[in-house]
């Protein structure tokens, strides 16, 4: 096997457990706090990183001289997963999948303030086709237009920020360290939060709690992994393959089937991504110094 199918394949696995990990997601969110979600999310996750940077190297790894850093990006996780988690709850999961679609176009428009770089114009055209998807999936001022979809909007506003902080800081520390520490944070906040959202939870949802943390945490080791095997712009358009479990598993469990209008605007931002890496790609070989 290449590498490169190598990557292609555990990008796929990655998100898989994604998807999967949102509908556990969803189906705790009808009866959970989206606080006593994250919570047990990541109680589980966070040993289990631990352990995988133990494995990977050394609990060294997890050493770092930017504690503010990693609380500002564990603030931001918080967030991202607050909103997503709620908004989860509000919308259809192949919908709710659609419009988290657009953090990477935030990543692209923030990273021009935050990071000091610049829009060819090529990435900005693709971008402007991306919101135009955007838009089309959340119909301002339709009936399909909810608070939900605002909600969404704001986790993926929250998440680029937080990718644009691991693009500026990243260089600098160990990736397990900063995984461990981003997930730390949501765990103390929503622990102390947690006695004024409890809900008992039914035999059944305790195995949903530990499912979301291993989910999770093996959604980020498989991505990582596809990241180390292939190159990014043959692994990273794989990521468009949650749509696809986004709609099976809203069907299966919840008889939801996206109209047409969600599956047009997912195009347009589906496409945009795509033209962004292609664009990336040709950039980054251009400037590869030749022999």
């Amino acid at each position: 096997m290449t590498p490169s199918l190598k990557g292609i394949l555990c990008m796929c696995l990655g998100v898989l457990f994604l998807a999967l990990g949102d509908a556990v997601s969803k189906w705790l969110g009808a009866v959970h706090s989206p606080i006593q979600i994250i919570f047990f999310r990541t109680l589980v996750s966070l040993p289990l990183i631990a352990l995988l940077a133990y494995f990977g190297g050394g609990l060294r790894k997890l050493r770092t001289k930017r504690p503010g850093v990693h609380l500002l990006r564990g603030l931001i996780y918080t967030a991202t997963m607050v909103c997503f988690v709620w908004g989860l709850t509000l919308l259809p999961l192949a919908e709710a999948t659609a419009i988290a679609f657009v953090a990477p176009l935030f990543v692209t428009l923030l990273s021009v303030p935050l990071l000091g770089e610049r829009i060819d114009p090529p990435v900005l055209v693709a971008s402007l086709v991306g919101f135009v998807g955007v838009l089309i999936v959340v119909r301002p001022g339709g009936d399909a237009f909810q608070l939900g979809a605002m909600i969404l909007l704001a986790a993926a506003v929250f998440y680029a920020l937080m990718m644009v902080t691991a693009r500026r800081y990243g260089a600098n520390e160990h990736l397990w360290a900063m995984v461990f520490y981003m997930t730390a944070v949501p765990l103390v906040l929503t622990g102390l939060s947690l006695p004024w959202v409890w809900q008992t939870p039914h035999p059944w949802h305790w195995l949903g709690f530990a499912a979301s943390g291993v989910l999770g945490v093996g959604a980020t080791a498989f991505i990582t992994l596809a990241f180390r095997h292939a190159p990014a712009a043959i692994a990273a358009p794989f990521d468009y393959t949650a749509m696809l479990w986004a709609v099976l598993l809203g069907w299966w469990f919840w008889g939801e089937l996206p109209d047409v209008w969600v599956w047009v605007g997912s195009a347009l931002i589906m496409c945009s991504g795509l033209a962004i890496a292609y664009h990336d790609r040709r950039t980054t070989l251009k400037r590869r110094p030749t022999a």
